[in-house]
């Protein structure tokens, strides 16, 4: 049986940062030489980082690019090399450098740019025309990029019918809760077209607002995975890939050259000769791999919260983070993500009562910070809030309380974050959920205040689910139960309940989740058997809040459409259905 060992390195770069990305990558080429790895694969523009925007704009930065890749070319003796950066060669293309043995071999542009949610690359890069077949120790392999694998036809069908037997994918595919259950789907659907073993090589680690989730793997021509990568985690995954079996599938389905055919050529092919025989090097055994661990969604959207806030402070060189503590579902959550993610001595929690907060409030917060193990600080805001009132007394005497109060408590609160910030350097994290942000249930320049948005794309209904999830993994209250049981409240005056303005959450996230992520209509949810006032209700709050999300802070994309990102509307709008 013929073989090829292929690793890949699902690795954590920065954007930006060729020196620290060049680093990562030679530590992991040693890493798979040790291994006796024929060819090692690193994510789409591993050695700039992705997505690098506008970065992309400025000369240098491609120059840097190009003479970071030359040092690497040169730390690649004995070994092939698959790694993702820009070209800059006539125009900038989304590239992979194919090097073997201390040589640049040959260059592949990515042909199908995405252009949607997240993705803007017809903004920066052309797309390629050509859809090389390598020869690569004697075996076909076909090389491609992220989305060149994300539709029917792709370059992928024609490195199949030109000979490759192995199709490798390097890919940054931004996570969303339950899309590598999507990916597996999609590319086991390639393998099988195809008769080929299939490499998807992800990017992992938080970049802004986006997370990836590594969760790499390699797909036979039947369709089953035989191994996989961590997800959320940097991973060498090393394997060694029988190489005959695609070409026995083939030769087996006489009817497969026909089908392939039948997919029209819309690209040049050529041919590559890399290598033309395997390394005649003894490999060492391979150890067993773990079984990777397959994250419930509540816990792997708690995951990745955890590396986007892990990443987006220490790749932005904070160290200690400040959190406004209500002793509510939301503010729990985000302080038990933060003490995950940067340890618990490096989260400071700031209580704030005022008037209307109930005893239970500032207990609860007290005890959560006890389970965490991080610093509480508790400020009153009292004498604030009435030097605020007697302030505002002769201009406002004639009206009477309304929101205008009860926001001043937010704003206080919010300025009381932010001066701590300034005067210790600690970045504030702000507590808003997705289904608060989506309504305009937020303060502007209140509870809207700080650095970063953790559970900005969490729907409240999800933050309940993470907290109970928590709670499991750590076999005891370590979100209190009476942060979980207790009706939602702003408790900005008395009696408030988040129901007094609001619909249910209960009732309220499936209506947000058909009127933002799915686009339906007023009609449409109705139709589906919500009350006709509450889906008015909630699409007037939608559309009418949009210049507040404007001003929010960046938060961690986790639904298939995160305001900001993914869901672009215009302030100035008149389209309305309500």
């Amino acid at each position: 049986m013929a073989e090829l060992r292929l690793g890949m390195a699902q690795v954590n770069t920065t954007v930006g940062d060729f020196e620290g990305n060049t680093a990562i990558i030679l530590n992991y080429l040693d890493m798979a030489r040790t291994a006796g790895v024929d060819i090692v694969t690193f994510p789409e523009l591993a050695l700039c980082g992705y997505p690098p925007e506008d970065l992309l704009l400025k000369p240098q930065f491609i120059k840097e690019g190009l003479r970071t890749l030359d040092r690497v070319v040169k730390a690649t003796k004995g070994i092939t090399a698959i790694i993702g950066f820009v070209d800059g060669d006539d125009g900038i293309y989304n590239a992979a450098a194919i090097i073997h043995d201390g040589k640049l071999i040959d260059k592949y542009h990515k042909i199908l740019l995405p252009n949607y949610g997240v993705f803007d690359e017809y903004r920066y890069f052309r797309p390629g025309n050509e859809c090389p077949v390598y020869t690569i120790g004697g075996v076909g392999v076909g090389i491609n990029i992220c989305e060149d694998m994300w539709h029917g036809v792709g370059p992928d069908n024609f490195q199949a019918r030109a000979g490759a037997g192995l199709i490798i994918n390097i890919s940054a595919s931004p996570y969303h809760k339950g899309k590598g259950n999507e990916r597996k789907k999609l590319f086991s659907d390639h393998a099988r077209d195809n008769l080929a073993n299939v490499v998807y090589n992800n990017l992992v680690g938080g970049q802004d607002e986006l997370v990836f989730d590594g969760d790499s793997f390699i797909i036979n021509e039947k369709g089953e995975v035989i191994v996989q990568g961590k997800q959320f985690e940097e991973d060498l995954i090393v394997a060694d890939i029988d190489v005959e079996t695609a070409h026995h599938a083939r030769m087996h389905d006489p009817g497969w050259q026909t089908r392939m055919e039948s997919k029209v050529a819309r690209w040049n092919t050529k041919s590559v000769i890399v290598s033309e025989e395997p390394a005649k090097t003894r490999k060492p055994p391979l150890s067993r791999r773990e079984t990777v661990k397959e994250y419930e969604p509540p816990a792997e959207v708690y995951h990745a919260l955890v590396v986007g806030t892990r990443d987006y402070i220490r790749k932005n060189g904070f160290k200690k983070v400040l959190i406004g503590l209500s002793g509510g579902i939301d503010s729990s959550l985000v302080a038990a993500v933060a003490a995950e993610a940067l340890g618990a001595g490096n989260v400071v929690g700031v209580a704030m009562p005022s008037r209307y907060s109930s005893p239970d409030s500032l207990s609860d917060a007290r005890k959560l910070t006890e389970n965490l193990g991080t610093e509480l600080l508790t400020i009153p805001i009292e004498a604030v809030f009435a030097a605020y009132l007697e302030t505002l007394a002769p201009v406002c005497a004639k009206t009477g309380p309304d929101v205008t109060e009860e926001n001043l408590q937010a704003r206080i609160r919010g300025n009381l974050l932010m001066a701590l910030s300034n005067k210790f350097g600690w970045l504030v994290l702000t507590t808003g959920n997705k289904s608060e942000y989506a309504t305009g249930y937020t303060t502007l320049y209140g509870d809207m205040a700080g650095g970063f948005a953790v559970i900005k794309d969490v729907p409240k209904m999800l933050v309940y689910q993470a907290c109970r999830y928590l709670n499991r993994r750590a076999g005891y209250d370590l979100i209190p139960q009476s942060v979980i049981d207790k009706v939602p409240s702003a408790e900005l005056r008395p009696g408030q309940k988040d129901s007094d303005t609001l619909p249910l959450y209960e009732q309220l996230d499936p209506v947000l989740t058909a009127y933002v992520e799915e686009d339906k209509s007023i009609e449409e949810i109705v139709a589906m058997g919500f009350p006709e006032e509450v889906v008015k209700k909630t699409a007037r709050l939608v559309d009418t809040s949009e210049y507040k999300r404007r001003q929010a802070p960046p938060g961690i994309k986790i639904t298939p459409r995160a305001f900001g990102r993914d869901r672009r509307l215009p302030i100035t709008n008149r389209f309305y259905k309500w």
